[in-house]
């Protein structure tokens, strides 16, 4: 199962939506680490050693950061080549092809509408890591 075990980083704002979130990774084996913003999400991925996180679920629409923020810095991040490399998969509720454009224009790998489709996410997930 590609997504067993995954360490996942999840940035989202909204409690009910990380909830459900939450929920649905786990259930499929992945382990979770909540950050409610981008600022926090940064931080997060920058005071964890390289290879913790083999992906990042990241909302759009967040306060401080917002997701295309928080991705063009993890991207940029000089001393952390792995922030190139990790998959960061956009969840939005703006689901129309100009928002898909701009996660891509950001540096994100993939873009999921909410609320997430599990089934959706899984195969999003295994055509990121076919590509690795």
């Amino acid at each position: 199962e590609i997504l067993e075990g995954r360490n996942i980083l999840l940035a989202e704002d909204n409690d009910l939506n990380a909830e459900i979130a939450i929920a649905l990774l786990e259930e499929k084996g992945m382990i979770v680490t909540r950050t409610t913003d981008g600022k926090s999400a940064l931080t997060q991925f920058c005071n964890t050693v390289p290879g913790t996180f083999d992906l990042i679920l990241m909302d759009i629409m967040m306060p401080e950061m917002n997701g295309y923020e928080t991705t063009k810095a993890i991207r940029n991040l000089p001393d952390r080549p792995d922030g190139k490399e990790i998959p960061i998969i956009a969840m939005t509720a703006n689901a129309f092809e100009e928002d898909a454009k701009q996660c891509f224009a950001a540096g994100m790998n993939a873009h999921i509408a909410k609320p997430v489709d599990m089934e959706f996410l899984e195969k999003t997930l295994q055509r990121i890591y076919e590509q690795l």
